[in-house]
């Protein structure tokens, strides 16, 4: 049986209308480098937060400085840990899950990759910190990637190996796994099928074209997904606000690409309010 507070954490995150998660992360730049679309990341943050998304995922310092006016209205996932530009291949772990009980945050999130030399010791970091997070109530996500220096390039986009790394989330306490998407529903399905957890997906690199994240969120909803948790599609975007209540019109309103597509026009064509 999981503890209560689990289970109230976890309904804060989900959305109760359509049992779905709509996320947002802001974590990129310890991970990736300076972007200069977050570098006002307050304004960012805000104009996130105005389009309604289920929950935020950013690093403790991020959330401290800038998350306080929002706190209440969207969910707070704390990212424990990073992997940099120089080492993009392996998740440091920055933080523990008591600092996340300080911190209030609903969830924390730990990145994982798997099929390389050193995935041993990232999954035994996933590990520990999935029993120190169910042993404090809090719902655990890990964002798990099969990039592993010891999977050929040419096979990297095998559905079995995202399989494979959803399913090593359950294995070790997951309750919900953010990796990438394979390309189509088909092969989605098959993933989803592999675990007994949650599985959402990353935007990644799919192009700047808006209609197809609509189009890739719609299958993943179709194939049985949890959700999303987007980054670099939604504040790349002049209106961040516009990117997360179009996605809502996907996720929790079962709203089709082509009508998506036209709220976000719409939406486009309004001045941004915050």
């Amino acid at each position: 049986m999981s503890y209560l507070g689990k289970e109230i954490r976890l309904n804060r995150l989900v959305n109760q209308k359509s049992g779905k998660l709509l996320a947002v992360a802001v974590d990129q730049a310890m991970a990736r480098g300076i972007f200069e679309e977050l570098m006002p990341i307050q304004r960012k943050l805000d104009e996130i937060v105005a389009g309604g998304p289920d929950a935020i995922t950013m690093h403790k310092g991020i959330a401290d400085m800038c998350y306080r006016p929002h706190a209440g209205k969207t969910g707070f996932i704390l990212k424990c840990s990073t992997f940099s530009p120089w080492q993009p291949n392996y998740d440091a772990w920055v933080t523990e899950v008591d600092e996340a009980v300080r911190l209030g945050a609903d969830a924390v999130s730990m990145g994982c990759i798997v099929g390389g030399d050193d995935q041993p010791e990232q999954l035994r970091n996933l590990g520990i910190i999935a029993g120190q997070a169910a042993a404090h109530g809090l719902p655990m996500i890990a964002h798990i990637y099969p990039r592993g220096n010891q999977i050929p390039e040419d096979d990297k986009n095998n559905w079995k190996h995202v399989a494979y790394a959803v399913r090593a989330g359950a294995e070790l306490g997951v309750d919900i796994v953010k990796t990438k998407y394979t390309g189509n529903p088909e092969t989605f399905a098959k993933v989803v099928a592999s675990t007994p957890g949650k599985v959402v997906v990353a935007g990644g690199d799919n192009g700047n074209n808006i209609e197809d994240y609509f189009q890739m969120v719609y299958d993943v909803i179709d194939a049985g997904g949890f959700g999303i948790t987007f980054g670099r599609i939604v504040w790349n975007n002049p209106n961040p606000t516009a990117v997360v209540t179009a996605f809502k019109n996907i996720i929790h309103n079962k709203g089709t690409v082509k009508e998506t597509l036209e709220l976000y026009h719409e939406l486009m064509n309004t001045p941004l309010t915050v």
